[in-house]
């Protein structure tokens, strides 16, 4: 199974990040792969307001999103963001999000609202956005991904129990927070969540605004880049620069198969 990870840069436009999903995913459908993933914040960056576009699953921007995956016979993930604890019951805006993964395609629907939070590194997200509960797997071209969101990939329990649900790849979007040292935490941490649950690592990032020019605001996390493919033995198979671009890979669920036969720490692991 073909699949690209699209490492683009979102602003606050909604529609022109819209306009971005159905070019990377254009570009991922005539390079044959059958599932295109996007980052975080795909629908808006962080550092912009997110109460004011969260909407539901079958809302415009997803509606739209979904409608490009049919057109094109090509599986998406992208992140938006989704109400989350109720609403104002005023112009209908919600007092906090989820940060959702919209998974859409031929023959798969599902969600995974991002479970850790980002609360560090002078960042709270958790002041805008409620926790998913759940981890979420699902099957596309015969193989079995998992999903997590960004600050997720420093939590080696959800990429373990994605795997226990029969996940053979993991796939992390990110909008990765920049600094001294952060882009080595990234390839340690997505490098280290293979090794862990012996599935294969698909990072994709946020690129890094610098690379186009732009300045970082804040401590907003707008991506570093650095988009990588990781086999279930901690190799870096590819990665992206901090540039955007499109990378590509073939799935063979047969290397997850010998990984775990040559080092099965999945049933050899004890919990306590």
């Amino acid at each position: 199974m073909r699949v690209a990870l699209a490492q683009l840069i979102t602003g606050r436009d909604i529609a022109g990040n819209l306009a971005l999903v159905e070019e990377y995913a254009r570009r991922a459908k005539a390079g044959g792969a059958e599932l295109a993933v996007l980052p975080e914040a795909t629908m808006r960056a962080f550092g912009n307001s997110l109460l004011d576009v969260a909407e539901p699953l079958d809302g415009p921007w997803a509606s739209r999103v979904r409608a490009i995956a049919a057109e094109l016979g090509i599986v998406i993930v992208a992140g938006m963001f989704t109400p989350g604890s109720g609403f104002d019951g005023g112009d209908g805006s919600a007092r906090k999000v989820r940060n959702t993964l919209l998974v859409t395609g031929p023959g798969v629907e599902t969600s995974y609202a991002k479970i850790h939070l980002f609360d560090a590194f002078g960042f709270a997200e958790s002041d805008t956005v409620d926790p998913g509960t759940e981890p979420v797997t699902f099957e596309a071209g015969g193989v079995t991904f998992g999903l997590a969101t960004c600050y997720d990939v420093r939590f080696p329990g959800l990429f373990t129990e994605n795997a226990d649900r029969g996940a053979q790849v993991n796939i992390v979007c990110a909008s990765w927070g920049s600094g001294p040292g952060k882009v080595e935490q990234w390839r340690l941490l997505a490098r280290a969540r293979a090794v862990d649950s012996t599935t294969v690592v698909l990072a994709c990032g946020q690129g890094d605004p610098a690379s186009q020019g732009g300045a970082v605001k804040g401590a907003a996390p707008t991506g570093v880049g650095h988009s990588m493919v990781v086999s279930p033995f901690g190799e870096v198979l590819a990665e992206l620069d901090g540039a955007p671009g499109l990378l590509f890979t073939d799935l063979d669920p047969a290397v997850v198969d010998e990984a775990r036969t040559k080092l099965p720490v999945l049933a050899n692991r004890h919990k306590f």
